[in-house]
């Protein structure tokens, strides 16, 4: 990068002026990783100090059976197939419930567009997770999955979050965004929720007071610009609702093992190279940069590996996800060794060990616990330590 656009550039970050779609193009160009860092680093410490989010959460996938075939997705199964599946509703409460003695607070739900499924079960599902777990905030649900809702029970969005939020619903999920822009949506996604019907039905849930998450699915075919366009799409709608709590680059996954049946159904892997660590850490530092109005970036862990979540605390990130316990979209996908499971206690001592304080979150990002600041070096120094694949 030229030096005269850097200084440029690094002024305009501590001055705190907003960054434009240029200026995002030419931090992505940047090859001084360092740099980028230390300018989100500033960014995220300006907004949240030396804390790290985390909750304890579970994800459930409801179906894996859909209608689409999304070019990047390992999960999809059609019907009949060998490892196709659709939880009865007692399972998906029986699940949920096997970690109700670790406090948990969140449950993560996100399915796909079953062809057979009536709508009915979606809110019924809700109502008995509420029931047998009151405490427990439901997160569910992408915008695709509610224009698939309005599709399969001829009703509008509007009615459809009226229902599920009597049910118990507390947030939407960030997924189905991928990559908005159409150069690329059009290889990838097999569905009909593009960037109109996603904001639209987001705007929706946040004049409904939801706080949601929003996603952005990178490294396979766009390019750098397509991530700018990405975001500043997503900011210029948070700066009409103010409803987005928190931003989550999500890594594409090729299929490395899949399911006993043997098939790779990532269309796309033969001629896409998933991101390497450092364009991980840039897309976090980028997006840190240019969405200077939502309070939070996540590194969803499961997606990233650990050393590199704890990496990225350094590079804009301030959560961490969760426990999670499973999440099969990504794991159907890959095999380079993040666990299924993180309890309370393994993401303290991961923050602690990268440096910053632990701070336990509810799904609308509330506090509900802050704990202790990390160890001095000195200390880690004095006993041997974990070590983060």
């Amino acid at each position: 990068m030229d030096a005269g656009l850097k200084r440029e550039l690094e002024a305009k970050v501590y001055a705190g002026e907003r960054l434009t779609r240029e200026d995002g193009i030419a931090l992505y160009e940047s090859d001084d990783l360092a740099w980028l860092g230390r300018l989100a680093h500033h960014r995220r410490t300006e907004l949240n100090g030396d804390r790290v989010m985390f909750n304890v959460n579970r994800h459930l996938n409801l179906t894996n059976v859909c209608s689409a075939s999304c070019a990047y997705c390992s999960f999809q199964r059609k019907p009949g197939e060998k490892d196709a599946y659709t939880m009865r509703i007692d399972e998906a409460v029986r699940k949920a419930k096997e970690m109700e003695d670790e406090q948990l607070t969140e449950l993560h739900i996100v399915n796909g567009l079953h062809p057979t499924l009536p709508w009915r079960y979606y809110p019924k599902v809700l109502r008995e997770l509420k029931a047998a777990l009151p405490n427990v905030k439901l997160k569910c649900f992408t915008a695709t999955e509610v224009q698939w809702f309005e599709k399969i029970s001829g009703l509008s969005a509007d009615e459809i979050l009226d229902e599920l939020m009597d049910a118990g619903l507390e947030s939407l999920t960030g997924g189905g965004a991928e990559i908005f822009d159409w150069e690329v949506r059009q290889h990838i996604v097999d569905h009909a929720c593009h960037w109109e019907d996603w904001s639209r039905i987001h705007r929706l849930a946040h004049s409904k007071g939801m706080k949601t998450p929003s996603t952005m699915l990178y490294g396979h075919i766009e390019e750098p610009r397509h991530r700018v366009d990405h975001v500043l799409r997503l900011r210029e709608l948070q700066d009409e609702t103010g409803g987005f709590a928190v931003f989550i680059p999500l890594r594409y996954q090729h299929d490395f093992v899949d399911s006993a049946d043997g098939k790779i159904r990532n269309r796309i892997q033969a001629r896409t190279t998933m991101a390497s660590p450092a364009e991980s850490l840039k897309t976090f530092a980028v997006s840190r940069l240019l969405f200077d109005n939502v309070p939070h970036v996540k590194c969803f862990w499961v997606m990233h590996g650990l050393s590199v979540a704890q990496l990225s605390l350094n590079f804009g990130v301030d959560d961490l996800d969760g426990s999670v316990v499973e999440y099969k979209i990504t794991h159907d996908a890959d095999s380079y060794g993040t666990p299924n499971t993180m309890h309370r206690e393994d993401l303290l001592h991961l923050i602690w060990d990268a440096g910053f304080r632990p701070v336990e979150r509810n799904t609308r990002y509330e506090v509900v616990r802050e704990y202790d600041a990390p160890p001095t070096l000195a200390e880690r120094r004095a006993e041997p330590q974990q070590v983060w694949a």
